[in-house]
């Protein structure tokens, strides 16, 4: 059984939901009162709890058939962080000049789609691996590429793959929708109809997985 399969949770579903980037770090407290701090994570883990998400007990239906169509924890999904999940400014459309996504040298055909986080001076570098189908747009030096003429894009993992290798020096750049791979963080649903009717949502814990 493929342990990853590429349908998205449902998205009316998930936007209800709570959850955000989770990092590790390692904070060692020395004799001087000074802080040695590190963290093993190149990159953040995002958690999420889908149970907020329900509002009818239709929702918890299809939840409960979305969980056992996965086998519980066993294989992974696509998820819609409706906080974060494109590439231009929440209120912004995509467009092909959202990112740079690397800089040609005459032979490299294949990039990876990435999206980049700044505060001041400082940046992260997150990969995106899981694009939305027919929302990737692509440029090089401010000329749009065409889909399927100019380039092809891989939407299992990121990969934007050239007819032929951008020039050397030269920018490119992508605008795109993407998803979090995710799987279920438990392998117990546990609802009770009289407790929803009650205000009461069940605790559905979804954490993102490496692929």
């Amino acid at each position: 059984m493929v342990n990853f399969h590429e349908v998205r949770f449902p998205a009316s579903l998930s936007f209800g939901s709570v959850g955000g980037p989770e990092r590790r770090t390692d904070v060692v407290t020395l004799a001087n009162g000074f802080e040695e701090r590190n963290s093993p994570w190149a990159h953040s883990r995002r958690r999420y709890d889908a149970g907020l998400g329900m509002r009818s007990l239709d929702d918890v239906e299809t939840l409960i058939a979305f969980f056992e169509a996965r086998r519980g924890q066993l294989c992974g999904f696509r998820w819609k962080d409706w906080s974060d999940f494109k590439s231009a400014s929440s209120s912004a459309e995509v467009s092909y000049g959202d990112q740079v996504i690397g800089v040609g040298d005459g032979a490299l055909r294949t990039f990876r789609l990435a999206k980049l986080y700044r505060s001041g001076e400082f940046t992260y570098e997150r990969p995106i691996l899981k694009p939305v189908r027919g929302s990737v747009r692509v440029g090089i030096e401010q000329d749009e590429q065409r889909e399927g003429v100019d380039f092809e894009i891989d939407e299992t993992s990121g990969l934007v793959s050239f007819a032929v290798a951008p020039a050397a020096e030269t920018q490119i750049t992508a605008g795109f929708e993407f998803d979090v791979p995710v799987r279920f963080d438990t392998d117990r649903i546990q609802t009770s109809v009289a407790s929803f009717q009650a205000g009461d949502v069940p605790n559905v814990p979804v954490v993102e997985v490496r692929v």
